[in-house]
């Protein structure tokens, strides 16, 4: 894999705050202490009814390429990583490239849950390698909210929405992406489900509707929290090894900000201090996709990154996916 120029990077979360005390009012079996001390989540932003994934997708893509000094129709690709599109049809990449008159991209998304920012990084990699395109704008955004059932108090505790966006070239110099890797296990994808609204045998009904077949279940969650904390380990790790440095090199972990308990673990694993992670999960709680995407855009803007640090993004997420970057900066 040949390097690639980092042009931009942006972000936008709503500004709607749903609070873990908020949660409480609404009548959930919970309280604040309960769910910082097993997520480390205090507060999660909401979208607004008339907001859809392209519209967070929007935010953060203007200030990508206003970082950039570009516009939207230097642009070639546009990939979207999401699990919540807009519209099952076209994809959100595709009203994203609508609302920003990106005129001469060709647009997609990509959905592998909350490793889909990742994983769509990757994909444009391949495309800007190919020698075909030269700039791609890649975002991970997400409405989380809209999948939420609010008396599933393991699952409702976790989600918000919002979106971040990064500008990649086949340029020489810069702050460089050095490499990513994605993986996959499908025999084990249904630990983290969304079981209605498909083609399968729950397609959208009544019936599956009445049933909350549409909400996005965390199925065996223990076992899913050390199957995640590995995948972390591992993804770093080939990280670390396929460029030549060591774990102890990287200067910041910024992970799929999916539970606090997992970066204490992940560290624990490869005797990383806590300091390394940049850790955004608090105030946003977890955005799929977006998570990292933003947690990046944040260190990039207040300095936390600085010239010459190995930044690290791995994730994972249902499908089962995983996998990561790592950045030269």
């Amino acid at each position: 894999m040949t390097p690639l120029r980092v042009l931009g990077t942006g972000s936008y979360v709503p500004p709607t705050i749903l609070n873990n005390f908020d949660l409480q009012e609404k009548g959930l079996d919970t309280n604040d202490e309960w769910i910082v001390q097993r997520t480390g989540i205090k507060e999660r932003r909401i979208a607004d009814p008339d907001m859809a994934t392209s519209d967070l997708a929007l935010e953060a893509s203007i200030k990508a390429l206003d970082m950039a000094g570009l516009s939207a129709d230097d642009l070639d690709l546009i990939i979207v990583g999401t699990l919540t599109p807009d519209t099952c049809c076209p994809a959100a990449a595709n009203w994203l490239e609508s609302k920003l008159g990106a005129s001469n991209a060709i647009s997609f998304d990509v959905t592998a849950a909350c490793s889909g920012f990742v994983f769509a990084t990757n994909v444009a990699s391949q495309f800007l390698n190919s020698g075909d395109y030269k700039t791609a704008l890649v975002v991970g955004a997400e409405v989380m909210t809209r999948t939420v059932d609010y008396t599933d108090r393991s699952s409702c505790i976790l989600w918000g929405d919002g979106g971040g966006a990064i500008i990649l070239s086949k340029e020489e110099g810069g702050h460089r992406l050095l490499s990513s890797h994605i993986h996959s296990d499908g025999a084990n994808g249904q630990d983290l489900l969304v079981p209605g609204g498909g083609s399968s045998t729950t397609p959208i009904s009544h019936e599956s509707v009445e049933k909350g077949l549409h909400y996005l279940r965390l199925i065996e969650a223990s076992n899913s929290f050390r199957v995640a904390v590995r995948r972390f380990v591992e993804s770093i790790e080939e990280a670390a090894a396929f460029n030549h440095v060591t774990v102890d090199d990287i200067n910041w972990f910024i992970p799929h900000q999916a539970n606090l308990r997992m970066f204490n673990a992940i560290g624990k694993s490869l005797n990383i201090p806590m300091e390394k992670f940049y850790v955004t999960i608090h105030k946003y709680g977890n955005s799929s996709s977006a998570s990292c995407a933003i947690a990046f855009d944040e260190a990039v803007r207040d300095g936390s990154i600085r010239r010459g640090d190995l930044v690290c993004l791995p994730v994972f997420g249902g499908g089962l996916t995983w996998g990561s970057a790592l950045f030269k900066w």
